[in-house]
């Protein structure tokens, strides 16, 4: 990206003032080297955020953004309902409510390593991977609308996790005000028999050791040792969120002209939050949203499952589990009052600091735990909410390393199962059912995590706590 169109406002923080139709300006958080290495589609995407009905102080983009669907992935933007706000598709993304969750194990990694080949071939068998990939569970269409109402709650009542779980998932692991009843025919079908699995594209399951503490008091709050095995899930709502961003999209071009929208980009497709299709969109979302959050909770079941096999004494309690590809009604300051907004963040996740009254008690003097995945054979992080960060992008922080490479150019530099032989000589086992998928989560594809997750503390979005290292990696 050509840095003389932004104006630099702090070393992390960098400004589009608006032009021609923003009625907001856009605002970058990245140290030089990250915004340089950005596509041009970020400031072109941003700044077409920044054009919506209704949008609220700024169009943000975090550490990790790159080019996606209508908004960059990293994508950050809030909408007041009362002045005209929209909620988009394209805003949310197609793998609704994809995130992440962490379960620390309390082995050491001498005791993986020495069953590292038997525990990848178990997890492997026990959680399918890869694109359609089929579980053992197949939902009857009642068991699908409860499923779509009750999220993680209704797989714990179903027998897969612990009570405990839900206090450490967002909205306690049901999303209020969904509506199962608006969800299509061909998007249920596409889900009856995929809960419990992966997908493909970035999604893993991988076993990893904490290589380094940057806040011991965090850590300790979030219950992270130096050297702790920890199981990191990261996955979404597979394809019945897809099929709904598909079917809303469409329905959102073709509304527009009934709304007075003037869509600057067809993938921008949105409707006021007051209107019909707004609603009705909210409902579908809010019911993937409660898809994600049993898929990950059925997951975290199984993996439980499988360590008790070669572990016994491994315990496995939820640290959190985080979405990201969400719109949320929050309350935040804008113009000096706080007031309802429709929070859009599209490969970004929520990051609470302290004291927030949705974060559960154990973890409210601290602030929220903020997951962030890298790729095979790179870093993940654990971050924690910084005070003060509501200001800076809604309480927002990046969700990954970023993409600097796509998938096609991945799969014309990389072989997969060269990539595979590679990882093992490292020491870390990689199983997925498809040497192509893993060429194009090639390591060398992504933006490097240690910069950009550096960039989001520096930006103040979020303070790192704990280095995760892998071991393990399923992959899609």
């Amino acid at each position: 990206m050509d840095t003389r169109r932004l104006e630099r406002t702090g070393s992390f923080e960098w400004r589009i003032a608006p032009f021609g139709d923003m009625r907001v300006p856009a605002v970058i958080f990245a140290d030089e080297g990250l915004i340089q290495g950005m596509d041009e589609k970020v400031f072109e995407q941003i700044t077409n955020v920044a054009r919506l009905p209704g949008i609220v102080k700024a169009a943000y983009a975090m550490p990790d953004a790159h080019w996606g669907y209508g908004f960059p992935i990293g994508g950050v933007a809030a909408f007041d309902p009362e002045a005209g706000g929209v909620v988009s598709a394209g805003g949310v993304g197609f793998d609704i409510s994809c995130g992440v969750r962490c379960m620390p194990s309390g082995l050491g990694r001498a005791a993986i390593e020495a069953r590292q080949a038997e525990l990848a071939d178990a997890l492997f068998a026990e959680i399918p991977a890869g694109v359609g990939s089929h579980g053992e569970i197949t939902l009857s269409d009642e068991e699908t609308t409860a499923m779509l109402s009750g999220g993680a709650a209704w797989a714990l009542s179903r027998g897969y996790g612990r009570e405990a779980d839900l206090e450490r998932i967002e909205e306690r692991g049901c999303m209020p005000g969904a509506s199962p009843e608006v969800v299509s025919e061909r998007a249920r079908r596409r889900q009856r028999r995929e809960m419990g699995t992966l997908g493909s594209g970035n999604h893993y399951l991988e076993v990893q050791e904490v290589t380094a503490v940057h806040d011991a008091k965090a850590a300790a709050a979030f219950g992270l040792e130096p050297g702790e095995v920890v199981v990191s899930i990261h996955c979404g709502s597979r394809g019945l969120g897809h099929q709904i961003g598909t079917e809303f999209l469409r329905d959102m071009v073709l509304a527009a002209p009934d709304h007075d929208i003037a869509l600057v980009d067809r993938e921008l497709a949105c409707a006021p939050i007051r209107s019909k299709l707004g609603e009705r969109y909210l409902g579908a979302m809010r019911a993937a949203i409660n898809c994600a959050l049993a898929n990950r909770q059925i997951i975290g079941h199984l993996t439980r499952k499988v360590f008790r096999r070669f572990f016994p004494e491994a315990d496995l309690p939820l640290l959190f589990d985080v979405s990201h590809n969400t719109c949320k009604a929050e309350r935040h300051r804008t113009d000096g009052q706080r007031r309802e907004v429709y929070v859009h963040r599209k490969g970004a996740t929520r990051a609470f600091g302290p004291d927030h009254p949705s974060l559960p008690a154990g973890l409210r003097t601290v602030g929220q735990p903020v997951l962030i995945g890298g790729t095979m054979g790179t870093a993940s992080y654990v971050l924690v909410g910084a005070a003060g960060n509501e200001r800076r992008g809604f309480s927002s922080a990046c969700h990954g390393a970023g993409r600097r490479m796509s998938r096609h150019q991945a799969r014309r530099t990389w072989r997969g199962r060269a990539l595979v032989d590679e990882l093992a000589a490292r020491g870390i086992a990689i199983r997925s059912p498809s040497d192509r998928g893993v060429a194009e989560e090639a390591p060398g594809a992504y933006k490097d995590v240690v910069e950009v997750v550096e960039a989001a503390e520096m930006a103040g979005l979020a303070r790192r706590v704990a280095r995760l290292e892998p071991i393990i990696c399923i992959k899609g």
